[in-house]
């Protein structure tokens, strides 16, 4: 039997590398996106994984990419990210704008071009990693979780539309785990990004890839609608045990 193809997006570091790792790992061939193409064929690479350039926050870009892809019975839509945390009253439009492109529009880009390929498949699967601010809001937080909001609105939709298809679909929300999350967020302010992990001890990309890989391989006729992983130090989205 020919090895099952999985597509991750955002996969040339954080959660989606490791995924690109955990998938090869469990079988698959992998496809790995990405707009930073250096650090992702040095992933590829590793795995035996194909990297292709992909910025899912252009349509040009996306239609590329899966041009590029064929067959594909997974696809992992992990790109995305938070910038900033700026208050709703000095909401800064851009970043607002961008963090919903990256993480709303572009899993729906992605997902819409390869849908045709998952569905002919046999037994495709669409796994979205969303985030616990995708249901439980915070101060400061207001751009990303209206993003992740309606990226989990819109992952429940497609769960719901494809009823009938041979096509799963999961959603995979964590809570603090220590990548380059937060740098990205707070701008390369090192300090600023090691402080949200100070005195607790967090998730790693590994332990959601581990995760990804489980989803992916149950039998066809089992489906895992959502799962929320936290540290033990973490209780909710702002609720988290520091050790002094």
């Amino acid at each position: 039997m020919s090895r099952k193809t999985a597509v991750v997006t955002g996969a040339s570091s954080g959660i989606g590398a490791a995924a690109a790792r955990a998938l090869a790992e469990a079988g698959f061939d992998v496809v790995l996106g990405a707009r930073r193409t250096d650090r992702l064929a040095e992933v590829a690479a590793a795995i035996g994984g194909t990297a292709l350039p992909l910025d899912v926050t252009d349509e040009d870009s996306v239609n590329a990419f899966t041009e590029q892809v064929g067959r594909c019975d997974l696809l992992v839509n992990n790109a995305g990210g938070a910038l900033g945390l700026d208050s709703i009253a000095g909401a800064d439009l851009d970043l607002w704008q961008r963090m919903y492109d990256v993480n709303v529009l572009g899993t729906v880009r992605v997902t819409k071009a390869l849908l045709p390929n998952l569905v002919a498949s046999g037994d495709g699967q669409v796994v979205v990693i969303g985030s616990i601010a995708g249901h439980q809001p915070y101060p400061g937080g207001g751009g990303y979780n209206a993003a992740k909001h309606a990226e989990a609105a819109l992952t429940r939709v497609l769960r719901m539309e494809l009823l009938g298809e041979p096509v799963r679909v999961c959603e995979i929300d964590p809570g603090l785990v220590e990548t380059e999350f937060s740098l990205v967020r707070f701008e390369g302010d090192r300090e600023r990004a090691d402080a949200v992990y100070a005195g607790m001890t967090p998730l790693v990309a590994e332990d959601i890839a581990e995760t990804i890989a489980w989803v992916a391989t149950r039998p066809a006729h089992v489906n895992i609608d959502q799962i929320t992983i936290t540290p033990r130090d973490q209780a909710g989205a702002q609720l988290v045990h520091r050790r002094k």
